[in-house]
């Protein structure tokens, strides 16, 4: 995963056009010489990155800390402290402690599978939601002409394929014309062990073989819980592709509000909190100096050691 180019403000944009989460790193406080000034910011996603705090050991520490944010749904701040020398394989001998930023989007990735009837009545309803959607389905001719400015037509020639590109905390809406192409995609939304939502069309008998399978494939009865079949609310009956859609939209309108009352956020560092980081920079800082100072021949002097530098 390299940096592309941009500003890394330009990466928070898309994050949130696209649906995706993100952490922002920032450099919080700085002593001694470090890569880069206090304030230097980096974004991270899933996939990819804007931006550097200098590279080396430190940004690689601080990207692999931004991927076990991203792994989980625990929005928030935190502050780490990293100290610039032997350990992170840096001369520069300074510590800077780092804030990250985790941001879960507002919009949510939908997946929604298939273009027949009861799919061509549910993407306008979703379209209208807080959802960028997109509708899967190996069929061309089966899209309308026109498509809502939020909705994306996917055309794969195995749409199974489309899951492993979904972003984490992913909803899967599936009602393709194939009952085998509904189980594959549901296994494989399952399989993923990060998706917020997966429903499948059908009926109470066509749930139970999807079930049973799906326990002789290894699932456990937790995961197998998870899966919304049939789908919609109860509470809105009928058989008409409308009546199906707002059915559906209903049960996806209620769970996202849901889920958003319960994904864990941290409150974000305290001010004692800042105070240890800040102190525990500094003390690793002096300790450093310290040492170079006592090496015969050392190079760092007090006064060079204290200067901040770009590496």
């Amino acid at each position: 995963m390299a940096p592309a180019n941009g500003h890394w403000s330009e990466w928070v944009r898309e994050c949130e056009t696209l649906g995706h989460a993100y952490v922002i790193v920032t450099m919080l406080g700085v002593r001694g010489s470090t890569p880069r000034d206090a304030g230097t910011k980096m974004v991270v996603s899933k996939d990819d990155f804007r931006g550097t705090i200098g590279g080396g050991e430190l940004e690689y520490q601080a990207l692999e800390r931004a991927q076990e944010l991203l792994n989980s749904i625990q929005a928030g701040q935190w502050v780490e402290n990293f100290p610039l020398g032997e350990k992170l394989g840096q001369c520069c001998g300074g510590s800077t402690s780092l804030l990250f930023e985790h941001f879960v989007p507002a919009v949510q990735p939908l997946y929604l599978f298939g273009a027949g009837h009861v799919g061509r009545a549910l993407a306008p309803l979703l379209a209208t939601l807080p959802l960028n959607v997109h509708w899967v389905d190996a069929r061309t001719t089966e899209f309308p002409e026109a498509l809502p400015p939020s909705v994306t037509a996917l055309h794969p020639e195995e749409p199974v394929d489309i899951v492993s590109e979904a972003p984490p905390g992913s909803y899967y809406v599936i009602m393709t014309h194939q009952h085998p192409l509904d189980y594959a995609i549901m296994e494989a939304a399952l399989r993923r062990q990060d998706a917020a939502y997966v429903g499948v069309i059908g009926s109470e008998s066509k749930w139970r073989r999807f079930a049973m399978r799906l326990q002789h494939r290894g699932f456990s009865k937790d995961d197998i819980s998870t899966v919304r079949s049939p789908i919609g609310l109860s509470a809105v009956p009928g058989k008409r592709p409308a009546e199906i859609a707002v059915s559906v939209a209903a049960e996806v309108i209620a769970h996202y509000h849901a889920r958003r009352d319960t994904i864990q956020s941290n409150p974000g560092p305290g001010w004692k909190q800042l105070q240890a980081q800040l102190s525990a920079s500094q003390t690793s800082f002096t300790k450093t100096q310290a040492a170079d100072q006592s090496v015969p021949g050392s190079a760092h002097s007090a006064s060079e050691t204290s200067s901040k530098v770009k590496q």
